[in-house]
């Protein structure tokens, strides 16, 4: 029987699907986003009905949201990252060439006529 070789491509940009189709990223939303409204859930068990379900509510449609949406091919967090960058960042910049610090380009020990040039190939190595 002949050995059949079969390539394995490395190239594609794909996620292994884990569970139910879900990828890890995804699947490990929904784990800790069910825990986090499960726990909500309970720790608001003393507030009104109403509120209790809102907030629990609110936990879900968070939860799939970001492990479901992927506008424009990237996820969720991504986005919102950028979008807190974006707002942490200022609107306008100006350069301005630093002004020239005196003591950087003269020497404060010598005058003028002390600036003489010693060059230390001229003397053999020897300054």
């Amino acid at each position: 029987m002949p050995l059949r070789h079969h390539e394995v491509p490395t190239h594609l940009d794909v996620e292994d699907r884990v569970v139910f189709g879900l990828t890890a990223r995804q699947f490990l939303y929904l784990l800790v986003g069910s825990s986090a409204t499960y726990a909500l859930w309970d720790q608001v068990g003393s507030a009104a009905g109403s509120l209790r379900v809102v907030a629990a509510g609110v936990c879900v449609i968070v939860t799939l949201a970001f492990a479901l949406l992927r506008p424009a091919g990237r996820p969720l967090e991504a986005w919102l990252l950028a979008a807190l960058l974006y707002l942490g960042s200022p609107r306008a910049a100006t350069w301005r060439p630093p002004e020239p610090e005196a003591t950087d380009w003269r020497p404060l020990t010598a005058e003028w006529q002390e600036l003489t040039p010693s060059p230390v190939w001229a003397d053999g190595g020897q300054a």
